[in-house]
C-alpha cells in the first residue's frame, strides 16, 4: 500500500517522495528529498468542504499562525482526486508542522497560557477570514453527524439521553453573533498541538473545523488536559483551575471573549463530554467491546448520570 501511495503522490506533486508510513488509516507521514510532509487521503468530508478548509488554513498560515500549509499539486490544485484501492478519494498534502508532541507531564500553565493566546489569535483571524471569504460548505456544529447524540446513544440510557438533549437545547438557544460565534478548529485536544523549544505552538488537523461558539475551542483543550494529561504530583482540582485560568488569560491577550460566554464554559465542557460518549456508540463495535472500552464507557456513564463536573468553572471565572 505504501509503495502505491508513493507512486500516486509522486505523480501529482512537485515533491520527490521516498518513504510513506501510515499514521492513521487516512493520514500518512511522507518523507521526501525536500523534507517531511503529511498526506491526508480520505472522503470523510466532500471536495467542496475540504477545499474550503484548506483555503481557511492556508489563510491562517499566511497571517502568521502556526498551522501547516497545503502544497499545491502540479495541476494547480490544493485538493486532488485520486484513484486508490479501486475508488476515487481526495488527497491533501501538508507541510510538516514545526514542534513536537509534549509528554503529558509537560502541559503546565505556561504552555497552556500560550495556547490560549494562539486560540485567541486564531479566532480573531477567523473572523477576518469570514469577512473576506464567507463560508458556504463548512457546517455549523449541529449539522455534523457527530452531534446526533440521540441517534447513537441507546434508548434505554434514558438519563444520559435526557442530559444530552438538554445540553443541545441550551447551546442551540444561545444568541450568536460575530463576537461569540464563527469558524474554529473544533478539535483542539492536546494531540493536535505541537510545541517547539521556544514555546511556539502549531495547530494541526483542521479536518473537523466547523462553525461554533468560540468558547468551544477553549473547552476542548481544558477537557483534554484534565482528562488525559494530569499525571499526579498535586491536586487535580487545582490543576484544572490553574490551566483554565491560564488559557483564558492568554486568550484575552489576543481576543475579546464576552463575559456571558465565559459563564457558559462549564456547559461546553459538558457538551464535549457527551460528544465523546456518543462517539463511543457511533464507532465502537458493541458486539466486540474490550474490557478497557467497557471500563471507559462505564466511567463516562457514571460521570454524566451523576452530573459530575470537571471543575467549578463558573465560580473560578466570576471571582
Amino acid at each position: 500500500m505504501e509503495q502505491k501511495i508513493i507512486e500516486l503522490l509522486n505523480g501529482i506533486y512537485p515533491v520527490d517522495f521516498i518513504k510513506v508510513e501510515a499514521v492513521t488509516n487516512e493520514m500518512f507521514r511522507c518523507t521526501a528529498k525536500q523534507g517531511e510532509y503529511f498526506a491526508r487521503i480520505t472522503n470523510y468530508k466532500d471536495y467542496d468542504e475540504q477545499l474550503e478548509e484548506v483555503t481557511y488554513t492556508n489563510y491562517l498560515h499566511k497571517e502568521g499562525l502556526g498551522v501547516s500549509p497545503a502544497i499545491v499539486s502540479i495541476n494547480g490544485k490544493e485538493v486532488e482526486k485520486i484513484t486508490f484501492n479501486n475508488k476515487e478519494v481526495l488527497t491533501v498534502l501538508f507541510e510538516s508542522a514545526a514542534g513536537k508532541h509534549l509528554s503529558r507531564n509537560q502541559w503546565n500553565a505556561n504552555i497552556l497560557k500560550e495556547l490560549g493566546r494562539q486560540i485567541g489569535k486564531l479566532h480573531r483571524l477567523s473572523r477576518k477570514f469570514e469577512e473576506i471569504n464567507p463560508t458556504r460548505y463548512i457546517n455549523d456544529w449541529y449539522q455534523n453527524e457527530e452531534y446526533a447524540f440521540l441517534k447513537y446513544i441507546p434508548e434505554e440510557e434514558t438519563t444520559i439521553r435526557a442530559v444530552a438533549q438538554e445540553i443541545l437545547k441550551k447551546v442551540k438557544n444561545i444568541p450568536k453573533d460575530n463576537s461569540n460565534y464563527g469558524l474554529l478548529h473544533g478539535d483542539l485536544w492536546l494531540e493536535n498541538i505541537l510545541v517547539d523549544r521556544d514555546l511556539k505552538l502549531s495547530m494541526v488537523d483542521f479536518q473537523d473545523c466547523e462553525k461554533n461558539f468560540y468558547i468551544f475551542d477553549l473547552a476542548v483543550p481544558i477537557y483534554s488536559a484534565i482528562e488525559y494529561s494530569f499525571v499526579g504530583g498535586g491536586n487535580i482540582i487545582e490543576y484544572g483551575k490553574g490551566i483554565t485560568k491560564a488559557i483564558i488569560e492568554g486568550y484575552q491577550e489576543e481576543n475579546d471573549l464576552p463575559k456571558e460566554m465565559l459563564e457558559k464554559l462549564h456547559l461546553f465542557i459538558k457538551l464535549k463530554e457527551v460528544f465523546e460518549y456518543s462517539l463511543m456508540h457511533m464507532y465502537w463495535n458493541k458486539e466486540r467491546l474490550t474490557e478497557e472500552q467497557i471500563r471507559i464507557m462505564n466511567h463516562f456513564r457514571m460521570r454524566i448520570e451523576k452530573d459530575h463536573s470537571f471543575l467549578d468553572a463558573n465560580s473560578l471565572l466570576l471571582n
